[in-house]
């Protein structure tokens, strides 16, 4: 069996998330059904991770595996063409055997997307924050996140996870003309850990809470300390890293 990768991206929003679902529209089961008619075979997709319901993926790996190792000409262009317009497969190339889209990335990195004014064309990819957000006190937050954590306060409760400890690189919040931007990137993520995070951000940024307590929230392990979910319409998953992959 030869193992082929697949680099694309996903407007989320028509999608109750990637990963197949019954009686549920989702990312994986577009692709597959894509893959199996171009191909002519049944095609079984893994993807790098999962993402809700209404997130979106700038840079998205998945791979599959035929036995045939010889792809159609022009493979790329005519898998988009049986692709709804929400979903872009942007390149296909072969890996070894050992290569897997979930287990051997070691680097995600999601953006969540906030503005102060009333967006029109791209509203639906942004959250509207009502008042000034104090970004240096989110900042400060955000020092708590860095390094191995139990992120059980920030995670829905009715999981599957075998354990709730993420190793975050990177988190911080940048202000723009308009608005601001969360960047987080880890090892690993847990079901609606980073909207939690960002809604949990958001009471630090109205000075409701201080960074002193939500270092205190992050390290209870109560999730009914943290904040609500902030919506899932404006949180992109924006880098997937591999050793091996440089694309």
């Amino acid at each position: 069996m030869q193992r082929f990768f697949l680099k694309l991206g996903f407007d989320g929003s028509a999608y109750h998330g990637w990963q197949i679902q019954p009686n549920a529209h989702t990312v994986q089961a577009e692709l597959e059904k894509a893959l199996s008619t171009l191909l002519g075979d049944s095609i079984s997709v893994v993807g790098c991770g999962r993402t809700d319901t209404g997130v979106h993926a700038k840079k998205f790996y998945a791979h599959f595996e035929l036995k045939e190792a010889q792809l159609p000409d022009n493979f790329v262009f005519k898998l988009n063409r049986l692709l709804s317009d929400d979903v872009v497969v942007y390149d296909c190339f072969k890996v070894d055997a050992q290569t897997h889209a979930r287990f051997s990335a070691h680097l995600r990195s999601y953006a969540y997307y906030m503005t102060y004014e009333k967006a029109l064309f791209d509203r639906q990819f942004v959250l509207k924050v009502r008042g000034a957000l104090n970004t240096g006190l989110m900042n400060q937050a955000c020092e708590h996140l860095i390094g191995v954590h139990d992120f059980s306060s920030f995670c829905k409760s009715k999981t599957n996870n075998h354990h709730f400890e993420c190793d975050l690189y990177e988190a911080r919040v940048i202000e723009g003309e308009g608005g601001l931007v969360f960047e987080v990137s880890a090892n690993r993520f847990l079901r609606g850990m980073v909207r939690a995070l960002v809604g949990t951000l958001i009471e630090v940024g109205k000075q409701k809470i201080t960074p002193q307590e939500f270092k205190s929230i992050l390290e209870s392990k109560d999730r009914t300390r943290a904040a609500a979910n902030v919506k899932p319409h404006a949180l992109f998953l924006t880098d997937i890293q591999y050793e091996n992959i440089s694309a």
